[in-house]
């Protein structure tokens, strides 16, 4: 393989386009008339403008995405995350066109896109699984009938896709049936798809997935768990590499079952298995990302592999060159989605000019972002700058690492999340380990964000007061 597209944009683009480099492979950037001056773009050895700012006329055409890569001579297309992605249709038109599609089989793509045919597909393997009902409901009496068995709290999930929508938690039966019509409603406007299912909901959670990598000659691996459980309306926003509550004995079950679940679709490439994991240490099967996932850099940092290099050597036909046994994990790593949103104004997206954007840099420093000082933060795509990523021997020092980093972080233009990490990174909540997906619920206010920033204020104020007057004393000294 010596040239690939990568069809995707921003940060995710440009990291993929460094490891092809890296290897020695040519790449091609697809670009909107938005993003023709973006850092992917100027990085790539070709690059092709595909359409319009809107993604459904650019980054979601398909067909001509597969035509540019035709009239480049393309070997292989790398999707990134997001966008077309987990498109199983995609991914076989890419295929029946001659090209390399670096990512799982539309197979695995179809059964793991769908909830519940993926809790359909691992069923016989042993997999613990959240009680529920595995089939797409819409009739509210039965969907009564299914709660009062399994017990309040339920979960209604939309059965198509992720990111909280068609997600509806239900306390009581009363309230049933408002919102499951609400999820429905919610389900159909964002996948074309209106199935939801329910399940028990699990009180106290944290999130935890188990990132797996599978060849095409039967080796499945898993590369350790990260914890995803700092989320706000559903969508993580800080992760870590490895957890902070599970025990090897727990990490080394959890990483059996993800090997099963991808074995239970043929998958190969990358992946990630996503589990619930309750107050009692008790795991439950989620679902599967057929996929990079956006969080993929603290597992990179904690196992010294390119995810992203294994992803093109296995869609190359290439074995695993390690084993299990090989994989340990050293240090920890932490990141944080810097998005631009206002944490004051409840995460409203902000768009503008960068007129100031200077990042940080140092050992055990990594950013991964896809935009320079002086562009424009389109309103056409997900509000995400960057991902700044901090690598440390003990969780402690990356912490520490990290709202340093926050701290030397420059944005000027608009507002971003990076006052909100440092309040996570800085919250004895987050520093002992004992929290759950609640996190932002339960400890976080625009009004408690607020306060500490002007307490940060004050006390800067008072530093250089004293250092001026310090500075004063001693011109008057005499000489």
């Amino acid at each position: 393989m010596k040239k690939i597209l990568v069809a995707n944009r921003g940060e995710i683009a440009l990291r993929v386009m460094k490891t092809a480099q890296k290897m020695g492979i040519k790449t091609v950037a697809v670009f909107s008339t938005a993003d023709r001056n973006a850092p992917h773009v100027k990085f790539a050895d070709e690059a092709v403008c595909i359409g319009e700012a809107p993604s459904n006329e650019s980054y979601l055409l398909g067909d001509k995405i597969i035509e540019v890569a035709k009239s480049l001579k393309v070997e292989g297309i790398h999707p990134g995350y997001g966008f077309l992605s987990e498109n199983a249709g995609f991914a076989e038109a890419v295929e029946q066109n001659g090209i390399t599609w670096i990512g799982p089989g539309s197979k695995a793509i179809r059964i793991m896109g769908s909830k519940l045919a993926a809790k359909d597909a691992v069923k016989d393997y042993g997999i613990p699984m959240v009680p529920g009902i595995d089939e797409a409901i819409t009739d509210v009496e039965a969907a009564k009938k299914i709660a009062s068995e399994i017990g309040y709290p339920i979960l209604i999930k939309a059965s198509a896709g992720g990111g909280g929508k068609g997600m509806r938690i239900v306390e009581k039966e009363k309230d049933l049936e408002d919102q499951m019509k609400r999820a429905i409603s919610e389900a159909e406007s964002a996948f074309g798809d209106g199935s939801v299912f329910i399940e028990k909901y699990v009180g106290s959670p944290r999130h935890i997935e188990i990132q797996v990598l599978a060849d095409t000659h039967g080796k499945t691996l898993h590369l350790f768990e990260r914890e995803c459980s700092i989320q706000r309306r559903h969508q993580k926003v800080v992760e870590e590499a490895p957890s902070v509550v599970l025990t090897e004995e727990i990490r080394q079950k959890m990483g059996a079952a993800a090997i099963k679940v991808a074995e239970a679709c043929d998958y190969v490439g990358a992946g990630t298995v996503e589990f619930l994991l309750d107050e009692h240490k008790n795991f439950y099967f989620l679902e599967m990302n057929t996929r990079l996932q956006v969080e993929h850099p603290v597992t990179e940092l904690i196992t010294g592999i390119d995810l992203v290099e294994q992803q093109i050597k296995v869609a190359r036909g290439e074995h695993l060159a390690f084993s299990q046994e090989d994989l340990k994990i050293k240090g920890h790593a932490v990141e944080l989605r810097i998005y631009a949103e206002d944490p004051l104004e409840n995460f409203m997206p902000s768009v503008g000019t960068l007129d100031r954007y200077r990042t940080p840099k140092g050992e055990g420093i990594r950013l991964d972002d896809g935009f320079e000082e002086g562009m424009e933060v389109p309103i056409y795509y997900d509000p995400m700058l960057a991902k700044l990523i901090t690598f440390g021997k003990s969780r402690e020092e990356a912490i520490q690492l990290m709202i340093k980093a926050i701290d030397n972080y420059e944005v000027k233009g608009v507002m971003t999340t990076l006052p909100f990490g440092k309040f996570v990174f800085e919250h004895e909540a987050f520093r002992s380990g004992n929290f759950d997906t609640h996190f932002v619920k339960n400890y976080y206010s625009a009004e408690k964000l607020h306060s500490k920033i002007e307490e940060e204020a004050r006390l800067a104020a008072l530093i250089a007061l004293k250092q001026y007057l310090k500075d004063q004393k001693l011109l008057r000294l005499p000489n």
